[in-house]
């Protein structure tokens, strides 16, 4: 009886591990995977006031709506909080970046939690800026609607 359990267990982790093994892929021929969804929605999330971090986000964004895999099928929004107020700031010059993604469709979202504990006036940000009650809240509502979440 206990040499029928082995091979059983042992029949059964070949045949499980033989089943989800993946299959091998020539570098050379791998171009990324397929875009075979309808749609896609990521949401890019800013926490820092670090000019390279807020760029290098900016930068991601425009990159992924002109990936070819993902033209006419990508859904993005940005969304500040804590430090990351600082991107939609009007004396911080990101209005031409930002302003640019948003022509491209991007939700650009403030946390209002963020500027209420921080007594910022919302005359002191874009007036082109949406504002989301908290910037937690955004991300986890988003996360549980199926969008990807990307924090650079």
């Amino acid at each position: 009886m206990k040499k029928i359990m082995v091979v059983l267990m042992f029949t059964g982790t070949f045949l499980t591990t033989k089943t989800f093994s993946q299959a091998k892929v020539d570098p050379a021929n791998f171009h990324g995977a397929t875009a075979n969804l309808k749609e896609y929605k990521a949401l890019y999330i800013v926490n820092s006031s670090d000019e390279k971090k807020i760029k290098g986000t900016i930068r991601n964004i425009n990159n992924a709506l002109a990936d070819p895999r993902l033209k006419g099928k990508l859904q993005v929004e940005l969304v500040a909080f804590g430090d990351g107020v600082e991107m939609f700031r009007k004396s911080n010059h990101y209005d031409t970046l930002l302003t640019n993604l948003q022509e491209k469709g991007v939700l650009l979202a403030q946390c209002e939690n963020t500027i209420r504990e921080r007594k910022i006036s919302k005359d002191d940000l874009l007036s082109f800026i949406s504002y989301v009650p908290s910037g937690n809240g955004e991300i986890i509502i988003r996360q549980y609607q199926g969008w990807a979440t990307v924090h650079p």
